[in-house]
């Protein structure tokens, strides 16, 4: 009985000492990530950055409109507009995939806020339209991107 209760100790133990391995694991991941010390000075607080600032460090913006029309030119109201872009700033500096909904107008387009220049994704799902899915080039400040949708395939 006396081994038993030797061995029950000994694995709280352990276990006490994963966990804190663990932390001490998470602790350093978070540290890396941030690029802080333990130290506590006048200099770890946040700067403000400006819009200009921003832009001459290398992540540029775009402003997107996205028109949306069928092949007769008509516009598509109503239709959902999906906008997905890489996004810097995920775990460990890895980017991250950003997503944007969004819904047409009566006018059958869309301004999309600031998303960062580079590889962008729209795709656009609506009622009684074939589904458009394309990976666009975005390396102006502003730009339009037309989508011509097409009538859904014939299911007999």
């Amino acid at each position: 009985m006396r081994v038993v209760a030797d061995s029950r100790r000994m694995n709280r133990a352990t276990v006490a000492v994963c966990w804190l391995a663990v932390g001490a694991i998470c602790a350093t991941a978070t540290l890396a990530q941030t690029g802080r010390s333990n130290s506590s000075s006048s200099q770890d607080q946040p700067t403000q950055t400006t819009k200009d600032e921003q832009k001459s460090s290398g992540s540029r913006t775009s402003k997107l409109r996205v028109v949306v029309t069928s092949k007769d030119g008509k516009p598509v109201a109503n239709a959902s507009v999906y906008v997905r872009y890489n996004a810097p700033g995920g775990f460990l500096h890895h980017e991250k995939l950003g997503e944007m909904d969004l819904k047409t107008n009566q006018d059958g387009s869309v301004k999309v806020p600031d998303v960062p220049q580079g590889k962008v994704l729209i795709q656009v799902v609506a009622k009684n339209w074939h589904t458009f899915g394309k990976w666009f080039d975005v390396e102006k400040d502003e730009e339009t991107i037309s989508v011509q949708l097409e009538p859904p395939p014939h299911w007999y």
